[in-house]
């Protein structure tokens, strides 16, 4: 039996060792203006999600989640900037009081993923992959 699974072991990273030594090329391209703004744009995103997060409201309502407003901020940090806009823009959609609930899901979410992928250690039930 022991020698059946080192033998599909070995044969699964053949292959694997041989493609390891074949060269990847590499890609660069000129910069535009507009994408050099992006990073602009990011932290006007980060500063409208943070400002969301600092409302008594949301924190009232993270609290009710088990969750303290200084671990989400802390999260927003940790995520990166698409991941930014899209809360944004969420935050903006949603109508006054009316999605908070909706949102606040979606930063339970993201802070749940970030916990499990090991970037930061929030909610005491989860177990990093790393």
């Amino acid at each position: 039996m022991r020698k059946t699974v080192q033998r599909l072991i070995a044969t699964a990273l053949m292959p694997c060792m041989l493609l390891a030594g074949v060269p990847v090329g590499a890609q660069a391209g000129i910069v535009t203006s507009e994408e050099a703004l992006v990073t602009s744009a990011g932290s006007a995103h980060r500063d409208r999600v943070t400002a969301f997060l600092a409302r008594d409201d949301v924190r009232q309502q993270l609290q009710a989640q088990g969750l303290s407003a200084e671990a989400a901020l802390a999260r927003v940090q940790v995520m990166s900037d698409a991941e930014v806009a899209q809360l944004a823009d969420r935050v903006d959609q949603a109508p006054a009081g009316a999605g908070v609930v909706g949102t606040l899901f979606t930063v339970f979410l993201i802070l749940l993923v970030t916990d499990i992928l090991g970037f930061t250690k929030v909610f005491p039930f989860t177990r990093a992959i790393r």
